[in-house]
């Protein structure tokens, strides 16, 4: 009852942030410059005014015409201020002023900014840091690493981990589970509709409801992995002792990084195939985890074979 009591206030909490939060508009101020763009230039996944900081050690703007140029570097914030189509260019032909403050302004073909620059939008930072390559190297390292403790540990009986030794809850299997659904989704997106994600990563947003349907299945994914996993510490450390439940919760982070990654960077239609078995393997385990046939004799709790009762100890014959 207590976790249940414990979901409900975080899920009204969840529904009373994304409810009040008001969208912004993605690109309506880049509709004042559509008479000096060729294309539709509420297309950009960037609005006019929008902040950037710099992730490049140099950046080199220019001046008009082209010729003088002036650098910034890395951590400095600029604003776009203008867009400018120059047929001229063979490379890019759409051009972007932005500025770091009054006295330094200048030009930037458009690509060379969007690969060097992060929003500063924390949502946006969050994202370039899951997606960099360096962050993927490092959770690989850090998920071997810590799978290979979690096996050491399970071998000698030592450690729970979910789907193997594990322990009386279901809130592991279903945090998983919404992990590799997100994971799924996100590489939905990546594959199908890279314009969307493009868009939501310049312009972001934590209420689901505002966002197309597949974009918001994910970020309500979101919202349910943080919920569950504040209900999911709360039930261990009540179930265990500290120091289980720290090692239980480090096997678990072991077990996402690789679901996380496996889903994510797969093909499409091989993530979509191994979701359909790991749902089916979730649904077998919940069933089965709700079969209690015996009770402790000493204290009443629920156990699924006799011998040692894990809660108090008591052996049952």
């Amino acid at each position: 009852m207590r976790t249940i009591r414990v979901l409900s206030l975080l899920l009204l909490t969840v529904l009373c942030v994304t409810a009040c939060h008001q969208g912004k508009p993605l690109y309506g101020n880049l509709r004042a410059e559509a008479d000096s763009l060729p294309a539709a230039p509420d297309v950009r996944p960037y609005a006019l005014n929008s902040n950037f900081r710099i992730t490049a050690d140099t950046l080199w703007l220019h001046e008009l015409p082209f010729t003088d140029s002036l650098a910034v570097y890395r951590g400095d914030e600029l604003v776009v201020a203008e867009c400018a189509v120059h047929p001229e260019d063979s490379i890019d032909s759409l051009w972007v002023k932005v500025a770091r403050d009054q006295a330094t302004m200048g030009w930037i073909q458009e690509h060379k900014l969007l690969e060097n620059i992060v929003p500063v939008d924390p949502i946006s930072q969050g994202i370039h840091w899951f997606s960099s390559r360096r962050t993927l190297a490092f959770f690989i390292v850090l998920g071997v690493f810590f799978l290979w403790t979690v096996a050491r540990a399970i071998r000698r009986k030592q450690l729970r981990l979910v789907w193997a030794n594990d322990i009386d809850s279901l809130f592991p299997v279903i945090l998983s589970w919404l992990l590799v659904f997100a994971a799924t989704l996100y590489n939905t997106l990546q594959s199908f509709m890279p314009q969307i994600w493009q868009r939501y990563y310049y312009a972001p947003s934590l209420n689901p409801f505002e966002q197309p349907f597949v974009l918001g299945l994910f970020v309500l994914c979101v919202w349910l992995i943080v919920l569950f996993g504040i209900a999911l510490v709360d039930d261990i450390f009540h179930q265990t002792r500290a120091e289980v439940a720290l090692f239980y919760l480090s096997g678990l982070a072991s077990v996402s990084i690789f679901l996380y990654i496996f889903f994510t960077y797969a093909w499409i239609y091989l993530a979509y195939l191994c979701f359909a078995v790991y749902t089916g393997g979730c649904v077998w385990w919940l069933r089965r985890a709700s079969r209690y046939p015996y009770a402790c004799g000493a204290c009443g709790a629920k156990m699924r074979r006799k011998g040692v009762c894990p809660h108090c100890g008591t052996l049952n014959e």
